[in-house]
C-alpha cells in the first residue's frame, strides 16, 4: 500500500478529528474570502459614487488678479493674462494626462485613458433673459458628468441644437422642439436635463463649435475638465505636468475628490487586511491545536509505523499529505461559506451594494488554506519524528 493510500485510509478512520481540523481552516478562509468580497463590492460602489462627482482636474486660463490701491484707498483689481485657452492646447493636455496615468499604472496599451472635456462659457441673451450658454463636446462632457440624465427629449449631438438645464427650461418656458436664438443663430431645443442640484440646472448647453461660431470665438475655450477614470490616478502629478509643459494655462487638482478617493480606499484596504490577518492567525492556531492533539492521540499508530520500518521522513510526508487534504477541503468550503457570508453582511455594511461572485478568490482561498495547514503541521510533524519507538510502545 502506498503512503497516500495509508493517509486516506487513516483520514476515513478519523473522520471526526479531521473534520475539526477542516473547520478550523474553513473559519479562517471563510473570513478572508467574505472580507475581500465585501471590500471589492464596497470599493466598486465607492468608486462609482465618487465618479459622479465629475472632473478631478480643471484647466483654466493662467490669469492673475492684481489689487490696485493708493495707500489705504482701494482702486479696484486688474486681471492679467488671457481669459481663454487656445483649443489647440487640448491635444497636448490629453497627451500629458494619458501619458502620466499610463506611466503610474503601468499601462502599455495605446488609447485614451482620461476624459477631456473642453468648455466655452458665454453670457447669452435668450428670450430677454441672461443665461450662461456652455459650449461642450457632448460625448466627452457626458463621460465627465456621469450623473446627467435627460428628462425629456434626447441628449445633445452636433449642429444647431441646445440642451437645457431643468431650471433654465422652466425660467425661459422652453420645451423640446422649441427654437431659441443665440446671437442671431437659431437653435432647436432637443432635450431637458433632470435636476442636478448644481449650476447645470440654470445653463444652456450647445455644441462647442456652434457656440464658437455664434459668438465669433473660433478656436477658443474657457476651461477643460479632466476626469481620470481610475482609482489611483496621480491627479496632482498630472496637474504639475500640465503647468510645467503648457504655457498660459493653470491646471488645478480637485484635491477634495482625489483625497477622498485615496483616503477612503486606503482606510478600507487597511481595515480589511487587519481583519484578514487576525482571521488567519485564529484559523492557523485552531488547525495547529487540532493537529497537535491528533498526533498525541495517534502515538500508538506512530509507534506501529515506526516499528514496521517507517522512517521519520515518511511520517512527515504522511502528515504533510494530511495537511494538504485538510487545506484543499477547508479552502473549497471556506470559499463557499465566505461568499455566502459576504452576501449576507455586504448589504448591511454598504447599503445597496450588490455582492458579486469573485472566482479568482477560489484558488486564493485554497492556497491560503493549504499554507495554514502546512504551517500548522510543521511543529507536530517535527515532534512526531522525534518520538522514540520505545516511548511509543510504553504509551501503548
Amino acid at each position: 500500500m502506498k503512503l497516500y493510500q495509508v493517509v486516506l485510509k487513516d483520514i476515513r478512520r478519523r473522520k471526526r478529528r479531521v473534520l475539526y481540523a477542516v473547520l478550523g481552516v474553513v473559519i479562517g478562509t471563510m473570513t478572508v474570502v467574505s472580507i475581500l468580497t465585501v471590500a471589492a463590492a464596497g470599493q466598486a460602489r465607492i468608486t462609482a459614487q465618487l465618479e459622479k462627482y465629475g472632473a478631478n482636474l480643471s484647466v483654466m486660463p493662467a490669469t492673475k488678479t492684481i489689487d490696485n490701491g493708493l495707500g489705504d484707498l482701494s482702486l479696484g483689481t486688474m486681471n492679467l493674462g488671457d481669459n481663454y485657452i487656445s483649443e489647440d492646447k487640448v491635444p497636448q493636455i490629453r497627451q500629458i494626462a494619458d501619458h502620466m496615468i499610463k506611466e503610474a499604472l503601468g499601462i502599455t496599451e495605446p488609447g485614451n485613458i482620461a476624459s477631456i472635456a473642453p468648455k466655452l462659457f458665454v453670457n447669452a441673451d435668450i428670450k430677454g433673459a441672461q443665461v450662461v450658454a456652455v459650449g461642450i463636446d457632448p460625448e466627452e462632457q457626458f463621460k465627465v458628468n456621469t450623473w446627467w440624465q435627460v428628462a425629456k427629449g434626447e441628449y445633445l449631438d452636433t449642429g444647431d441644437q441646445a440642451l437645457l438645464g431643468s431650471q433654465a427650461a422652466a425660467m425661459l418656458k422652453l420645451d423640446v422642439g422649441d427654437a431659441v436664438s443665440l446671437n442671431g443663430r437659431t437653435l432647436t431645443v432637443v432635450g431637458i436635463l433632470h435636476d442636478t442640484g448644481a449650476g447645470d440646472d440654470y445653463q444652456a448647453f450647445v455644441p462647442l463649435a456652434t457656440l464658437q461660431g455664434a459668438y465669433n470665438k473660433h478656436g477658443l475655450i474657457s476651461s477643460v475638465d479632466i476626469r481620470a477614470l481610475c482609482n489611483a490616478c496621480p491627479v496632482e502629478i498630472i496637474a504639475d505636468g500640465i503647468n510645467q509643459n503648457i504655457s498660459g494655462v493653470r491646471a488645478v487638482a480637485v484635491k477634495q475628490i482625489a483625497d477622498s478617493e485615496m483616503g477612503m480606499l486606503q482606510k478600507i484596504g487597511k481595515f480589511m487586511l487587519a481583519l484578514a490577518g487576525v482571521s488567519l492567525v485564529v484559523g492557523g492556531f485552531g488547525v495547529f491545536n487540532t493537529l497537535l492533539t491528533s498526533i498525541n492521540e495517534r502515538i500508538r499508530d506512530l509507534a506501529i509505523m515506526r516499528a514496521v520500518g517507517a522512517s521519520g521522513g515518511q511520517i512527515t510526508k504522511a502528515l504533510i499529505y494530511e495537511a494538504i487534504v485538510v487545506g484543499v477541503a477547508g479552502g473549497v468550503l471556506g470559499y463557499g461559506a465566505g461568499t455566502l457570508l459576504a452576501y449576507a453582511i455586504g448589504p448591511l455594511i454598504f447599503e445597496g451594494t450588490s455582492i458579486l461572485f469573485v472566482a479568482p478568490y477560489l484558488p486564493l482561498s485554497i492556497g491560503l488554506a493549504i499554507l495554514i495547514s502546512l504551517l500548522a503541521t510543521l511543529y507536530p510533524a517535527m515532534r512526531a519524528t522525534r518520538v522514540k519507538i520505545a516511548d511509543c510502545f510504553r504509551a501503548v
